[in-house]
């Protein structure tokens, strides 16, 4: 694989954290540059490493892995994009008594994290059968997508206050078509 299809490959897997790291950025209240480079170092340092286990899987059992990772990444963002406009409502009904969202949780991003990277999880059970230095190839993906998150996050600190309220909700619509968009790829093909 050439340095051309590395990039675009990367570039391509970082995408979907792209637009979850705009979504948490948009549900902050005037996220600092810091909580934008914590939120790509963790989107990115996950993003690192599931190609890796699926390259591992991949040499093992990369039926079972195929088959189903489009379903955990379509059940986890449905899961915490309901939740995120859940609380979008709920936060849009409490107008001066809730204290705006500073940060968000580890395991919050940890968890949005790993949902939207089990697709390089799948590209690494694919990269495990062609002839590719899986480390330079996990760097890359894992080093695109500390970039397009931590750039997320900052362009969705001023869509957020064009939003207001509507952000979190907007932010949850956006994990359900990103995990909606990830099932209809598998299923099309």
């Amino acid at each position: 694989m050439n340095a051309y299809a590395i990039i675009l490959l990367a570039l391509g897997m970082s995408m979907d954290a792209f637009a979850a790291s705009m979504g948490k950025g948009a549900t902050l209240h005037k996220p600092k540059f810091s909580e934008a480079i914590r939120t790509g170092l963790i989107f990115g340092a996950i993003e690192t490493l599931t190609p890796l286990i699926g390259w591992s899987l991949g040499m093992l059992a990369s039926r079972f892995v195929l088959e189903w990772s489009h379903w955990v990444a379509f059940v986890l963002l449905v899961f915490l994009g309901g939740r995120m406009i859940i609380e979008g409502f709920r936060n849009g009904n409490d107008d001066e008594e809730c204290e705006p969202l500073r940060r968000h949780g580890f395991w919050l991003l940890v968890t949005t994290a790993i949902a939207t990277s089990l697709d390089a999880m799948a590209v690494g059970v694919g990269l495990a059968f062609l002839q590719v230095n899986i480390l330079v190839m996990a760097l890359a993906i894992g080093c695109a997508t500390f970039t397009m998150s931590t750039l997320g996050m900052m362009i969705g600190r001023f869509i957020g206050p064009l939003l207001g309220k509507r952000a979190e909700i907007l932010g949850g619509i956006v994990l359900i078509g990103i995990g909606a968009e990830i099932l209809y790829s598998h299923f099309t093909g």
